[in-house]
C-alpha cells in the first residue's frame, strides 16, 4: 500500500531538528572527555533520560531503589534524572549533547540514528503489542480498523505509535489520505476522546487502562501480531565509549529492576506507581503486558530491522540505518547480561 507524502510530512520537523541539534551536541557533550582509562570511566556524572510510563518501569524501580546511586557511590559519580514525555522529546535533549543514556521506542531511536546522531542501542527496555493500541470512544459505533476511514485519529508523531498507525491501515486496506492525522501530545488524548475532537487515538500505556477504567475509551485493536512494540536503551556512543563502568552499572540496575517486578509484582507497583501516575493495581495489571528483560535477542534485531526498512521504504526517514552496527551487546556482556 503506496502511504501518502503527508506521512512524511509528519516526520520531518521532529528529524529535521534532531538533525539540526546533532551538530552542537556535539560540542556541547561534556560528560566524558577524557578516554576511559584503567578505571573504565572519566565522566563525574552520568544523565538519565526517562519517561513516566509503565513500559519503562524497571528504571523506576531501580531509581526509588537507589541501586544506580549506590554502585556509583564509590566514584565520586553523580546521577542526574530528567523526565521526558514522549521519545521524540528524548531525542531532542541527546541531540542537544544534554543526556548520556535514555529509554524510548523504535521508531524515534531510528529517526535520531538516520538523523546522524553518534548513539547505541546497548539494550532492551522491555516489548510489549498489547501495551500499544488504537483506541475509541466507549460508546464509538466503529468497530473495526476499515471504519476508521473519514475520521480524526490522533497519535504523537515520530513515536512508536506512529508506526502502529499505518501498518493498521494498511492491514485495512486503507491508505493515510482515508483519515486526518491530528498530531496531538499523549496526555492531551483524553480531553479529545471526551470531547469527540477525535475519533481515535493511537496510544500506549498507561493510558490504555486508564481510559477503559474510567470509561472513557475502548481498544479498537492492539498490536498483538502486527508490531512487537519494541523499547531500547540507547546512549550516547561517546558516553558509553568512554564510560564502560558507569554503563554497566545502569544496565545491572535496570536488570534488577526488571526482576524485582517479574519476582515482586505487587511490591514493584506500589514502590513507583506515584511516579508513573497510577493506582498500584492499574499498574500491576499493566505489568503483564510487558516483557522487561533487557538483553538483546536475534527477534529484536530482527523487529528492528523490520521497523527501519519499513520506514525507509515510506521515506519517514532519509537515511538508512545499520540496525547490526546500531546495536551493541558489548555493555550487556559487561554487566553479565547474557
Amino acid at each position: 500500500m503506496n502511504v501518502s507524502k503527508r506521512i512524511a510530512a509528519l516526520l520531518v520537523l521532529s528529524v529535521a531538528l534532531v538533525a539540526a541539534l546533532g551538530g552542537c551536541g556535539k560540542k556541547d557533550d561534556t560528560s566524558g572527555a577524557p578516554a576511559a582509562g584503567d578505571k573504565g570511566y572519566s565522566a563525574t556524572e552520568i544523565r538519565l533520560a526517562i519517561q513516566p510510563f509503565p513500559l519503562y518501569s524497571p528504571i523506576y524501580v531501580a531509581k526509588n531503589k537507589g541501586w544506580i546511586e549506590e554502585g556509583l557511590k564509590d566514584l565520586g559519580v553523580t546521577v542526574k534524572w530528567t523526565s521526558f514525555n514522549s521519545g521524540p522529546l528524548v531525542n531532542e535533549s541527546f541531540a542537544a549533547g544534554q543526556q548520556d543514556i535514555g529509554v524510548l521506542g523504535d521508531v524515534p531511536a531510528i529517526i535520531a540514528k538516520s538523523a546522524g546522531q553518534d548513539l547505541k542501542i546497548i539494550a532492551n527496555a522491555a516489548y510489549g503489542p498489547k501495551a500499544l493500541a488504537f483506541v475509541v470512544p466507549k460508546d464509538s459505533a466503529i468497530t473495526k480498523p476499515e471504519e476508521l476511514k473519514g475520521k480524526k485519529v490522533a497519535v504523537v508523531k515520530g513515536s512508536y505509535a506512529h508506526h502502529l498507525l499505518i501498518l493498521v491501515l494498511n492491514k485495512a486496506g486503507l491508505g493515510i489520505n482515508d483519515i486526518t492525522v491530528v498530531n496531538l501530545a499523549a496526555g492531551d488524548m483524553q480531553n479529545a476522546l471526551v470531547t469527540k475532537a477525535i475519533d481515535a487515538a493511537v496510544t500506549w500505556e498507561p493510558f490504555i487502562t486508564k481510559y477503559d477504567d474510567a470509561g472513557i475509551a475502548k481498544v479498537l485493536v492492539d498490536g498483538t501480531g502486527i508490531k512487537r512494540a519494541n523499547l531500547v536503551i540507547y546512549a550516547s556512543n561517546k558516553f558509553v565509549t568512554q564510560n564502560p563502568k558507569l554503563t554497566e552499572i545502569y544496565l545491572d540496575a535496570y536488570k534488577k529492576g526488571y526482576e524485582y517486578i517479574k519476582s515482586n509484582p505487587k511490591e514493584a507497583a506500589e514502590l513507583i506507581a506515584k511516579d508513573i501516575g497510577l493506582e498500584a493495581e492499574q499498574l500491576a495489571r499493566i505489568f503483564s503486558k510487558f516483557d522487561y528483560n533487557p538483553l538483546i535477542q536475534d527477534v529484536d534485531v530482527a523487529e528492528l530491522k523490520v521497523v527501519e526498512k519499513f520506514m525507509r521504504d515510506e521515506k519517514l526517514i532519509e537515511n538508512a540505518v545499520d540496525i547490526d552496527k546500531y546495536v551493541d551487546k558489548t555493555y550487556l556482556n559487561g554487566a553479565g547480561i547474557k
